[in-house]
């Protein structure tokens, strides 16, 4: 059996076709700002039921997490045919004071499974502000036989950082996906990946990555 698996992955972000900023009018990299609060506005998918899902932001306002409580994927043994997958799209108003803008630096995943002997599960990610392109989604495999927590890192260069446009409200979208698959486990018996936790131990989190926005 194999203990707690982390994981680093680069996370290739899809920018779409963006305006080049001469460097002089370019923002500039900063400290957290205070009065950073964040809201959920929209939340939708089978591994996030109303009420299961909740976003705080951190007191250096440096990250931001998601805690889920309900978000767990199954294959094997009782599970019903749609329960191999769930998914988690929450798109939230991330409120900044003025002047300042931000882009995610880097994202940690953490759960729980448990594979049978044959038996896979995947993680998989991507976030992205409200009309702008989706990066690039992540994804992450753990193999059976497998029983303990995992947790995965996505970073982002920083040359693919993609900000917030200055001066503009954007959502701030979040796509998730937990999947097991039975593979050539005993069908009798249940594999699964977890993505909550029940005394709110067990976080997404999110890191910023901050910029001064030039003066208009």
């Amino acid at each position: 059996m194999r203990k707690g698996i982390v994981v680093s992955a680069a996370a290739a972000i899809a920018v779409g076709a963006f305006t080049a900023v001469p460097a002089s009018a370019a923002p500039r990299r900063v400290h957290g700002p205070n009065g950073v609060t964040i809201e959920i506005a929209t939340v939708n998918g089978s591994g996030c039921p109303t009420g299961t899902a909740a976003v705080a932001v951190s007191d250096d306002k440096e990250a931001f997490t998601v805690t889920y409580s309900d978000y767990l994927a199954q294959a094997g043994g009782a599970s019903g045919p749609t329960d191999f997958r769930k998914n988690c799209q929450i798109g939230m108003k991330v409120h900044v004071p003025q002047g300042f803008t931000y882009a995610i630096s880097s994202t940690d995943y953490r759960g729980f499974a448990s594979l049978e002997p044959g038996a896979s599960a995947v993680e998989k990610a991507s976030y992205y502000f409200q009309g702008m392109s989706q990066t690039s989604a992540v994804s992450h495999t753990l193999k059976g036989q497998y029983a303990d927590n995992w947790q995965f890192t996505d970073t982002n260069d920083v040359a693919q950082l993609v900000y917030k446009p200055c001066g503009e409200e954007r959502n701030f979208n979040v796509n998730t996906e937990l999947r097991v698959l039975k593979g050539s486990s005993d069908p009798a018996k249940t594999s699964f990946i977890s993505m909550d936790s029940t005394d709110g131990s067990i976080k997404t989190t999110y890191h910023f990555a901050w910029k001064q926005c030039p003066p208009r």
